[in-house]
């Protein structure tokens, strides 16, 4: 009898042993002398092919092999990103439902967050993508996202997921088909039509996949993968003891140098919670030329703000500002306080001549261009921003463009490249003109455009 039990108590230890070693299960608490095992329901293809016809979307998610792969990874290798990401959702998802129905998408695209940042409003991407909706620091720009030193809106849940909706329906009412759509945010339009192209032309998604970029092949069977595992984490023995609840906030204005942790000590509310209402204030503090910032508090502290308004912003407005301002003036790749212009690499240019004659770094040039090395090519623009000082040393002040009468020829009105011109500078002088118009306008597959080069910009009237 002791022989038997002995011999069942050995094989309890090595089954706990195997699922440790094989990654399917794993301890998480010890309590009371038990051990509690993160236990993986084994779910069937089939089974998983009738959850997802249980959900009511206006989304396509279709199922195929490459799907339940990613929902594997999402209920089986990676439960604790699916569980975060289920934690966070209580916080950001009325965020993005607000912005959703205001624009008239479908509510399900708020999973897409998860597969871009994992619900994070301060990531950052190794191709300097940034926030909750993964934006790039030029689209960012076109969508009104501010960004410098102290501030940067592609952290702000709420400016981002505005803008996130306005470019996701640009999309979709540009190929009118959601997988479509999305594959472009992923990897740019411009990419996905010459999918288009070389697919002969064929429209769905799963047609032309083999001639996607890579990571834009795994991107929509991603978001399929995670809005199913979201909506039947529980069937997957997905739970969260701490959900991310938000904080209920007001708002108050700000129009000088204001120091955070200050701010927060003297109020007292935890420094946490005000980096949590304010992800896009990148240094805990406001700079010196803020107007009008609406600052985001507990709505417990505003009454108390209000009261002491004076007081408080005074004291505020003392702490560590010569200090932050010398890090923002001086940090690689910093733009406070400078202006930005466009250069054209010419023959013979290389990064330290175009670094000397205008008075920046060279890591400064490769920050501002996402630059991995010295290498540069003829043509090439290069993002370059001077400090005042440099107009002083050529004794002129920047000239603004102009914009160009348009030409008129047979019935359509043409713009005519400028050198520096870019297809974003040009849609910001023509009202109602978009980059994606005018690719489409001029059958364009990328952004190179040429001096001289003659652009459509609509009909004559």
């Amino acid at each position: 009898m002791k022989i038997k039990l002995l011999r069942n108590w050995i094989l309890v230890i090595a089954i706990g042993h195997c699922f440790q070693m094989s990654g399917l299960a794993q301890e998480i608490e010890s309590e009371e002398d038990s051990v509690v095992y993160d236990f993986i329901p084994d779910v069937h293809y089939d089974s998983i092919q009738n959850r997802l016809l249980q959900i009511t979307s206006d989304m396509p998610l279709h199922f195929n092999t490459k799907v339940k792969g990613f929902i594997d990874y999402f209920t089986v290798r990676n439960r604790e990103y699916t569980r975060n990401a289920l934690a966070n959702s209580n916080y950001y998802f009325p965020i993005f439902e607000k912005y959703l129905k205001q624009y008239g998408l479908p509510d399900d695209l708020k999973y897409l967050s998860i597969i871009e940042s994992g619900l994070n409003p301060r990531a950052i991407s190794s191709a300097s993508a940034v926030g909750l909706w993964q934006f790039v620091s030029s689209t960012g720009s076109y969508y009104d996202l501010h960004q410098d030193w102290y501030i940067d809106e592609r952290m702000d849940p709420y400016a981002a997921s505005e803008a996130a909706c306005k470019y996701l329906k640009q999309l979709h009412d540009y190929f009118d088909d959601w997988e479509l759509a999305l594959a472009a945010y992923n990897s740019g339009p411009g990419r996905v039509r010459r999918a288009i192209r070389r697919s002969g032309y064929k429209k769905g998604f799963w047609e032309i996949y083999p001639w996607l970029p890579r990571e834009t092949r795994s991107y929509v069977p991603q978001f399929v993968a995670i809005t199913y595992a979201l909506n039947f984490a529980a069937e997957h023995n997905i739970f969260i003891e701490e959900p991310n609840y938000a904080i209920d906030y007001d708002t108050v204005l700000v129009s000088k140098y204001f120091h955070l942790p200050t701010f927060a000590d003297q109020i007292n509310v935890c420094m946490d919670d005000l980096e949590k209402l304010n992800p896009h204030v990148k240094r805990g503090a406001l700079p010196e030329n803020t107007h009008n910032f609406d600052l985001r508090i507990p709505i417990e502290s505003k009454e108390f703000v209000v009261s002491n308004r004076s007081m408080l912003y005074d004291t505020a407005s003392k702490v560590g500002q010569k200090e932050l301002d010398y890090l923002s003036r001086s940090s690689v790749g910093s733009t406070y306080g400078r202006d930005q212009i466009r250069y054209i690499v010419k023959s013979g240019d290389v990064l330290g001549t175009i670094a000397i004659k205008y008075g920046v770094r060279v890591t400064d040039l490769m920050k501002w261009n996402n630059l991995s090395g010295n290498l540069i090519r003829i043509g090439q623009n290069l993002n370059v921003w001077v400090l005042p000082t440099y107009y002083s040393r050529l004794n002129s002040k920047p000239i603004a463009k102009t914009v160009q009468t348009p030409v008129e020829l047979d019935g359509k009105k043409i713009h005519y490249v400028e050198p520096g011109d870019t297809l974003w500078d040009i849609s910001r002088m023509y009202e109602g003109l978009t980059v994606e118009r005018l690719r489409q306008l001029n059958e364009l597959d990328n952004n190179n455009i040429k001096p001289g080069m003659p652009l459509v910009i609509g009909d004559s009237d």
